[in-house]
């Protein structure tokens, strides 16, 4: 941080002073924090302090469990170490944090496990001693990724390969082969590396290796996979400025590293305002003289318009420098431009004007600018498809051609799948960058249906058969008169016949007894029958079909029936529905590798035979679900249960208490019904191409 403490007045000149400003820095009492430097001395981990004069006492600290920190107060110091966090990644210290506030500095020590500390003072020096942790376990970083495994942890799987790759837009990608969609991953950063394990995995010896990938052009350097334990390591040595992203697909993991983007037009990157600090005192100072201080602080070439004119009086105290000079354009309605070390700063409504000038400049350039044509061979998507997403007429009719120029224009050649454009250099630039995402493999999806009809019924039915008869030349009737026989023949009348009976259930067991009387010429007979029925059955239907991501897809079987209809003129005429198993699904994956699903599931069957044809009976189901790739939902489900009582009797004679029971019949009967539909998506396997 530096200070430019000035008092203008008129009659002192201008360059002296600020020269003499540039070259003085003001010099602090206090004392500052030069170094910050973590160590690991004979297994204990040491923070060395280098302060610029000795210390008093033994700074203020306190210690936090969760998240774990050691904190420690340094009363009237200052933070000229230039940097506010030290990266360690060394035992059980992450990174030191340094801030200043209040006149004071604050060390922060960022712990993987809680402990205890102790201090000591060596000169200008001060020791930070961290007491060991006996069963410390490295947690993740707050950069860590880890996809959780939901493998049996007996499980121990190798990896298949490792394979490098250069990116479209020069990022280094990194494909690991798994040997199954459920390794768990932790992804961090570790120093200036990345560093990725792969739990209860193995590494064939072919794979252990020192990859040296720098000819490819990519931040990536060198990529080192080893075995530890149950745990494949593998550490990705990048250079620059960089950034990383991983995700999985089925079984393959991935890594891109990519250089940082750039704003070009931003002072200082990072975000908020990051340049050096300095302090301004100024009494009615030009505008142009001040921008020439923040020039030769910062050595950046600034270019003024002559348009700049006006004085400005401001005090600011430890600014950062991009901020103090957005501040002074802020009060003179100043804009700027930036190109490399050179800022041109002008009225913003002088700035707005040439870049309006520049765009109606290039726009005539473009209707000016000869045309090409060249042909696009698409690999995935048909041409007449691009087509029609990239253009809405064939050029020059004022309609909107979205992705080409005002001439620009296209069409598509249907037999080798080929697309034309015609338009200018820098159009067909841009359009090779766009097919080149639009002309992908789309992704499928095996979808598979299992509908479960289960059927019980249970019945239970008890009668009676209840009559008499006589053995001679004469018989009883029901009326209690005689009739006569055949000699030596016997007959018998049912005065009550209510056997037992279940529906669907023919025979049932007897028990059947006989009365005579003295001369064994008339009989009694009495005859009960009962019956108990228990069935059970189970229909599965299992639909599976295969389509591509957000394309409808139908799989049906049955049978169509026919049925009489009248048309409007009167004449008869036969029609035919359909009784069938349908499946009708429109898959989309999300970028997560869920699963989402619209749904249409039929299972329909014969019904009863009706004057105009056969009933249809038909279950269907119509949802939306979300699920992930290979679970199973159950996505509705029908239960249904009739029950029976029946009871056939004489009248006033099968009311009688216990009597009553010669006289009537009882049948119990129950039926459960129930329907499941059951749903699993999977995403089948594909190979991750690269872009090209």
């Amino acid at each position: 941080m530096r200070r430019i403490d000035c008092s203008m007045l008129n009659k002192v000149r201008w360059t002296g002073v600020l020269s003499s400003l540039l070259l003085s820095q003001a010099v602090w009492a206090q004392a500052a924090i030069e170094s910050v430097v973590g160590t690991l001395q004979g297994g204990t981990e040491v923070v060395r302090v280098e302060l610029s004069q000795p210390l008093e006492a033994d700074p203020t600290g306190f210690v936090i469990q969760s998240p774990a920190r050691v904190a420690l107060d340094f009363p009237g110091t200052s933070n000229a170490t230039g940097k506010s966090l030290v990266e360690v990644n060394q035992g059980n210290l992450r990174s030191i944090n340094v801030v200043e506030a209040g006149g004071r500095a604050r060390l922060v020590l960022n712990l993987k496990t809680a402990t205890a500390y102790k201090t000591e003072r060596q000169g200008k020096a001060l020791l930070i001693m961290l007491d060991p942790v006996s069963a410390a376990t490295p947690s993740k970083t707050a950069e860590a990724r880890v996809f959780e495994a939901k493998a049996s942890a007996s499980d121990v799987l190798p990896i298949r390969d490792v394979d490098f790759r250069r990116g479209s837009d020069g990022a280094g990608r990194i494909v690991v082969g798994l040997n199954s969609s459920q390794v768990g991953v932790d992804l961090r950063r570790e120093g200036k590396g990345l560093v990725i394990d792969f739990l209860r995995s193995s590494l064939p010896e072919g794979l252990r290796r020192k990859l040296d990938v720098a000819d490819f052009g990519t931040p990536v350097q060198t990529i080192s996979s080893a075995q530890q334990g149950d745990i494949v390591r593998m550490r990705i040595d990048p250079v620059g400025d960089w950034e990383h992203s991983a995700y999985q697909s089925d079984n393959q993991f991935v890594i891109e590293i990519r250089q940082k983007k750039v704003d070009i037009n931003k002072l200082t990157q990072g975000p908020g305002y990051s340049g050096e600090k300095l302090s301004l005192n100024f009494q009615n100072i030009e505008v142009r003289s001040l921008l020439q201080v923040i020039a030769d602080f910062t050595n950046f070439n600034i270019v003024t318009s002559d348009t700049v004119t006006g004085a400005l009086t401001l005090r600011l105290k430890d600014v950062p420098w991009d901020q103090a000079l957005q501040i002074i354009m802020d009060a003179k309605g100043l804009g700027m431009r930036k190109s490399g070390t050179v800022l041109w700063i002008a009225p913003k409504d002088e700035i707005d004007a040439r870049i309006k000038r520049d765009y109606e400049a290039a726009r005539e350039i473009e209707n000016l600018e000869p045309l090409r044509t060249q042909g696009f061979q698409l690999n995935y998507a048909k041409a007449a498809d691009i087509l029609q997403q990239i253009a809405t007429n064939t050029g020059g009719s004022g309609q909107s051609t979205r992705f080409l120029s005002q001439r620009g224009s296209a069409i598509s050649e249907p037999r080798t799948n080929q697309l034309f454009v015609t338009d200018t250099p820098a159009k067909l630039e841009e359009m090779k960058a766009l097919l080149a995402t639009l002309d992908v493999p789309v992704r499928q999806v095996m979808i598979e249906a299992r509908i479960v009809e289960a059927r019980d019924t249970f019945g239970r039915s008890l009668g009676v058969k209840f009559g008499g008869g006589s053995n001679g030349n004469k018989h009883w009737n029901l009326g209690g008169s005689y009739a006569d026989v055949a000699p030596g023949s016997s007959t018998s009348s049912p005065f009550v016949n209510l056997p037992a009976s279940v529906p669907g259930v023919t025979g049932a067991g007897s028990l059947a007894f006989s009365i005579f009387n003295s001369a064994a010429t008339r009989f009694l007979s009495l005859e009960l029958s009962a019956m108990e029925a228990d069935g059970d059955g189970k229909i599965i239907s299992n639909p599976r079909l295969v389509t591509a991501d957000q394309n409808k897809a139908l799989i049906e079987q049955g049978t169509e029936y026919p049925y009489s209809m009248t048309a409007p003129n009167g004449a008869t005429t036969v029609a035919f529905k359909k009784a069938v198993l349908k499946l009708e699904v429109t898959p989309q994956i999300t970028p997560e590798g869920d699963i989402i699903l619209d749904l249409d599931v039929n299972k329909d069957s014969r019904g009863e035979v009706t004057l105009q044809g056969v009933a249809i009976d038909t279950k269907h189901i119509k949802t939306q679900v979300l699920v992930e790739n290979g679970g199973t939902v159950v996505i509705g489900g029908i239960f249904e249960i009739e029950e029976t009582n029946q009871v056939v009797k004489v009248p006033v004679l099968g009311d009688v208490p216990v009597l009553g029971n010669l006289f009537k019949s009882n049948t119990k009967g129950s039926t459960k019904r129930e329907m499941l539909v059951f749903i699993t998506p999977r995403m089948l396997s594909s190979q991750l191409r690269s872009g090209n």
